[in-house]
């Protein structure tokens, strides 16, 4: 019997990149739009800007779900 293979997450695949290395990228939430209305220093917006790694235990999660072993 062939083994099932299963369909990739299509909404998280848009959402996060994996690296050459295999760890997963992603951006932190809450950070596109209405920043003038928090009250952050330049530093900490800047710094939701950039992309980070996951966590070991998220990107287990987040590979399974790409179909990624």
């Amino acid at each position: 019997m062939p083994r099932k293979t299963h369909k990739p997450h299509k909404g998280l695949q848009k959402r996060v990149k994996l690296t050459s290395s295999g760890k997963v990228k992603r951006h932190r939430a809450g950070k596109s739009h209405r920043m003038s209305r928090r009250s952050w220093t330049a530093t900490r917006v800047r710094r939701g800007r950039r992309a980070e790694i996951c966590p070991a235990c998220d990107a287990k999660v987040i590979k399974a779900l790409l179909g990624v072993g």
